[in-house]
């Protein structure tokens, strides 16, 4: 299922747990032993906006951006609102003042950096993150990942350094064989929540004694729960929205995406032509292109068929889509 070799992988996933680590808890000196460079938060869409307003006033230079609602520079400090969360990532000399005497006061209205264990004590307890990337991508793969911490990890500098590899795993599920699950579960959520089971079944196999998993809201936890039991295998499983500000879901979140993205460029390299992310007229235009160059039937190795682009872009070799299947527990 497109695994990559252990040692690369675990490689990955520990340079991911970093990541996620000083994304997520860069303010307290003892975790990370630097200055706050790096701050992340979700936000609301009212956050969003006044925050935007807040960077016109503070005569901050707008530009664009991939992937952001708008992107901010002022000297070196830079100031992105992503789409996805939404989320905002504060970098650059002057982070840290910015957050606690811009953005705390501000727009949150209260004090984070610093205060992880008040505001989330569950994530510093043995728990699973379980993530994914490419769902919403007509080009790729499906990846599943999923990430084990131990109590008090988080707070450890020495344990930041360091990942168990027996405490991730990753299902990474090529376009052909996406298809092929697909059309047997005939929704997205149900395959969704047997990828995740997968994952979570594969790390228990490890850390049976885990008592909980935690993963984005996509659907009804008995899609996932009952997956697992018909393997026998028992835990509680938690979904809520904005998963990602917990460290094992953001790690996971970041391994699932990079392992996507390569193979979006290996398979660019490969067609020379590039691949790129989500659903649009471009993306649209770029399948056109494929195939009129390698025919329809190239579409089943490299996308997901059952989005409307593939009829759109081949109608004698893919239906349109039929209505959605309500979803059941």
């Amino acid at each position: 299922m497109l695994l990559e070799p252990t040692a690369e992988r675990a490689s990955k996933v520990a340079r991911a747990y970093r990541q996620s680590r000083r994304r997520l808890f860069p303010s307290t000196p003892h975790l990370l032993n630097t200055s706050v460079n790096t701050f992340t938060a979700l936000l609301n869409a009212e956050q969003s906006e006044r925050l935007r307003g807040l960077l016109r006033e503070r005569g901050f230079t707008f530009a664009e951006k991939p992937y952001t609602l708008f992107f901010a520079q002022k000297e070196k400090l830079s100031v992105a609102v992503y789409e996805k969360g939404p989320k905002v990532l504060v970098q650059g000399r002057g982070a840290e003042d910015f957050v606690k005497f811009e953005l705390e006061p501000t727009i949150f209205g209260e004090a984070r950096l610093g205060y992880e264990e008040v505001h989330s004590p569950e994530m510093f307890e043995p728990h699973f993150g379980v993530d994914e990337s490419g769902k919403g991508d007509f080009f790729g793969p499906l990846v599943i990942a999923g990430i084990y911490v131990e109590r008090l990890s988080a707070r450890k500098s020495k344990e930041s350094r360091q990942i168990d590899r027996d405490g991730v795993d990753v299902v990474a599920i090529g376009p052909r064989r996406y298809n092929e699950l697909y059309k047997k579960f005939g929704n997205l959520n149900t395959l969704l929540g047997w990828g995740h089971a997968r994952v979570i079944e594969n790390l228990l196999v490890r850390r049976p004694d885990c008592p909980r998993s935690l993963s984005d809201k996509f659907a009804d936890a008995r899609v996932i729960e009952n997956a697992l039991m018909s393997h026998g295998k028992r835990i509680k499983i938690d979904q809520r929205t904005r998963a990602e500000t917990d460290i094992a879901v953001a790690a996971a979140s970041i391994v699932a995406r990079e392992i996507f993205i390569n193979w979006l460029d290996r398979k660019s390299k490969e067609l020379g032509v590039r691949l790129g992310r989500g659903v649009s007229e471009a993306i649209k235009t770029t399948a056109a292109t494929i195939v009129d160059k390698h025919g329809s039937a190239i579409l089943s190795e490299i996308a997901k068929t059952h989005f409307r682009t593939a009829h759109e872009t081949a109608p004698g070799a893919f239906p349109a889509p039929p209505p959605k299947r309500a979803w059941r527990p």
